[in-house]
């Protein structure tokens, strides 16, 4: 049996290599191996950091019995759902038609064509909570191929075209301020008055509405729209989704009240929260919101960064096999690494208690107020990150994803800039020229790499528009233009590749020469991360408000436009389209500082501008004479470094004190 998998890029396809199934990558040959054998397809999706994809693995695919089953019957396809994002998406699309839910793992039965004819998530070795045991259900769809063949093929298309008829595009809607409102106070109706955050169990962090409320209080003086974002950041960052010991947040919470986690750390979730603490502190001052985004920045750095200075996609949720092993504690154990009286206080401080709030009697740790003695907590605190770094530790997905770097290139320069925190920089700056020497390949952007080593699945749209908003982040708080020369024609590629010819305001997933799959994937919702199309609008309304561009300003709204019954119905699914809509809506605002290199007036000019300049701002600082769109034909004020405030094509005059700078840009 080929060991098919041995020279992947995707760490999870390793973890799977050695398994007794004849394990397929996602290839053509797979599916032209099916139609020679005339079997279905098994499609099993998952990813590293996934703790049922590691029960499915040890319990089905590490069984040799169920293993010969497989491998008898059908084509056994092993994918990484982050290193083909365009495959999942379409097949999670088939899942949650048929079963009404969606995850992973996921586990889809397909034609040798490539259509879905049946699909679901985990399966246990034998029948239990309701669902069929995995061999059975191997057998049950075996024989159904076997003896009605013609009528599963024939389902499988009707079934794959209904999916593609509900792609269609979206009728046109204006995202207007009536809109923008509308779903404030839509979010407020939906938010959970207790806990924080919206929905009940499981609860995952709101990082995209966060970032929509934010903005949309900058905009509007709105206090509904500032209190959910202090009262769900206070939670999250008070419960047990947040690792109070060394930083950083984990996938979700299994409940509503955001005390258990799902232990998986993803580096999508750390950089799009790291905004939004950020933004947080900077509105309001708060030491807290300034905390937790320290801390998160420093997981990032700590935790994430790979050896060739781009940042890995996750940790697992497990370790030697149990889920959150190296996370939780008791209060024997407090008591046996900081002696009984540190013991007793770090257990109620922390609430670890005899009963646990976890497994076994164990509990995570969560920090409902600030320590009463400052210096005591950190003493404790880096005693208990002592010891469990003793523990067995979590293992991590270091592949390099270009979508998720670029996030994380985003939001560390606009934090260093906002914080004052140059190391910061200088990783987003070795993130990007890690993605730009090694992704780009023959002029196209690839999805990911791996010590260095490129993977040879295709850049999505979402990776073009996030590395864009990286490199134009980095260009704004850095002032080199390379980062902008190097942005602009990515931005070029996006549009030339991925938009759709026919219909305004559409844009594909995949670009218009990849891979053909039974449907080119196309979603306009946001989800764990923003749709491929609303990133490339907010990065387009960045370009155009550093560039000057009409044309950049005019396809952001465009695609607004065609997305704008989802955020008007349903904004829950549309925070980053809401935020995009936000940014045109405050003008976007643009924020011009002139004066010489190391003049000390220039410096505390763009200090203020960053930490005051609303979300979806752009900042920039040159010299006088400078040939910059953002800069051209602006100067000095009396021989003074002087700031230029704009909103949209709406400028005010010049001023030279930070206080009258902070004064325009925080006017309601």
């Amino acid at each position: 049996m080929a060991n098919r998998l041995a020279n992947s890029t995707s760490p999870y396809l390793l973890q799977h290599a050695t398994n007794p199934v004849d394990w397929w990558p996602w290839c053509d040959e797979a599916f032209e191996q099916a139609a020679r054998r005339d079997v279905p397809v098994l499609l099993s999706i998952g990813y590293a950091a996934c703790h049922w994809c590691h029960v499915m693995a040890h319990e089905s695919f590490a069984n040799a019995d169920i293993a010969a089953v497989m491998n008898a019957n059908f084509v056994n396809i092993k994918v990484d759902r982050e290193e083909r994002p365009d495959v999942d998406a379409l097949y999670m699309e088939a899942t949650q038609a048929m079963t009404g839910h969606g995850g992973w793992p996921m586990t889809c039965f397909l034609t040798p064509t490539g259509e879905p004819f049946h699909c679901g998530t985990y399966y246990p070795p034998s029948p239990r909570h309701g669902l069929p045991g995995f061999p059975e259900l191997l057998i049950a769809v075996r024989q159904a191929w076997a003896n009605r063949g013609d009528q599963v093929r024939e389902a499988a298309k009707r079934i794959a075209g209904q999916l593609a008829e509900r792609s269609a595009p979206l009728t046109e809607s204006a995202v207007d301020d009536q809109v923008l409102a509308a779903a404030v106070e839509k979010l407020a109706g939906e938010f959970d008055q207790q806990h924080g955050g919206f929905g009940g169990a499981p609860k995952f962090p709101p990082s995209m509405l966060l970032e929509f409320l934010l903005r949309h209080h900058e905009r509007t003086g709105s206090e509904p729209a500032l209190s959910m974002v202090q009262r769900t950041c206070a939670a999250m960052a008070r419960g047990g989704m947040y690792d109070q010991l060394a930083g950083g947040f984990a996938r979700y919470c299994v409940d509503g009240a955001w005390v258990v986690p799902h232990f998986e750390k993803m580096l999508y979730d750390n950089a799009l929260l790291l905004r939004v603490y950020t933004h947080l502190a900077r509105l309001t001052g708060s030491a807290s919101a300034r905390r937790v985004a320290e801390q998160t920045a420093t997981f990032l750095l700590e935790e994430l960064s790979t050896a060739h200075g781009g940042f890995a996609a996750s940790l697992d949720a497990d370790a030697a096999g149990q889920e959150g092993s190296t996370y939780v504690w008791t209060p024997s154990q407090l008591v046996e690494v900081l002696g009984p009286a540190d013991g007793q206080w770090a257990a109620e401080l922390l609430m670890v208690s005899p009963a646990g709030t976890f497994e076994h009697g164990t509990s995570v740790l969560q920090l409902p107020a600030e320590p009463d003695d400052a210096a005591r907590w950190e003493r404790v605190r880096a005693a208990l990150l002592a010891a469990r770094a003793l523990r067995p530790q979590p293992a991590r997905d270091d592949k390099v994803v270009t979508e998720w770097n670029g996030m994380a290139i985003t939001t560390l320069a606009e934090a260093g800039g906002v914080l004052g925190r140059p190391e910061w920089i200088a990783a987003a700056a070795g993130a990007a020229e890690l993605i730009l020497s090694t992704h780009l390949v023959d002029g196209r952007l690839r999805r990911s790499s791996r010590d260095g080593v490129v993977g040879t699945a295709a850049g999505v749209l979402a990776d073009h528009a996030w590395l864009v908003e990286g490199l134009l982040a980095l260009h704004q708080v850095t002032g080199a233009d390379r980062w902008r020369h190097a942005a602009l024609p990515i931005l070029e590629l996006a549009q030339k590749h991925f938009a759709d010819p026919d219909h305004a305001g559409v844009w594909f997933d995949t670009a218009a020469d990849a891979e053909a799959l039974f449907r080119r994937p196309t979603n306009p919702t946001d989800n764990v991360t923003p749709a491929g199309a609303s990133a490339l609008a907010c990065a387009l309304v960045t370009a155009s408000a550093l560039t000057g561009s009409e044309t950049y300003r005019a396809v952001a709204q465009a695609a607004l436009m065609r997305a704008g019954a989802v955020p008007a119905k349903a904004p829950q699914a549309a925070g980053h389209w809401l935020s995009a809509a936000e940014a045109l809506a405050h003008g976007p605002v643009q924020i011009a500082v002139i004066g010489a290199a190391g003049d000390g007036a220039r410096a505390a000019l763009e200090a203020q501008a960053r930490w005051a300049a609303p979300g979806g701002a752009v900042v920039l600082a040159g010299e006088p004479g400078a040939e910059h769109p953002m800069l051209a034909g602006r100067g000095l004020v009396a021989g003074v470094s002087a700031a230029y405030v704009c909103h949209g094509f709406v400028c005010d005059r010049p001023v030279t004190s930070p206080e009258d700078l902070q004064a325009q840009l925080r006017r309601p």
